[in-house]
């Protein structure tokens, strides 16, 4: 996937709207009137909405007549997926890191509330 390809795709989910029609659209074709039924727009800000959708290759539109479907193509999500998983080797780090540290602060606030360790700082000289 090129780096245009990329930068169109995360655009165009970037809005929430679209990520709630291709969520409609992973159920099935629809029509315009089907996709905007549950949002407060018209049917122009709904097709606008398509257009972008069509311009990152993320839904095609039937051709036939009056009736123009919209279907779900999900192979640029594939681009984007694989890209983000790049940084899986990187958050596994950062966690296996967090995770350490938080071991290292539990094992030293168990060493100071051990009953000698309580002592020793009560009375210093022993």
């Amino acid at each position: 996937m090129s780096t245009d390809e990329l930068s169109r795709t995360f655009a165009a989910l970037a809005d929430p709207t679209r990520r709630a029609i291709l969520a409609r659209l992973a159920g099935g074709e629809a029509t315009v009137g089907e996709i905007a039924a549950p949002f407060a727009m018209t049917f122009a800000a709904v097709s606008k909405h398509l257009r972008v959708l069509e311009g990152a290759g993320l839904v095609t539109r039937g051709r036939d007549a009056q009736f123009r479907p919209a279907r779900l193509d999900a192979r640029p999500l594939a681009g984007a997926s694989a890209w983000i998983g790049g940084y899986a080797q990187f958050w596994e780090d950062s966690i296996g890191a967090l995770d350490q540290y938080l071991n290292a602060l539990q094992q030293l606030t168990t060493d100071s509330t051990t009953p000698d360790a309580i002592t020793d700082k009560e009375n210093p000289h022993g």
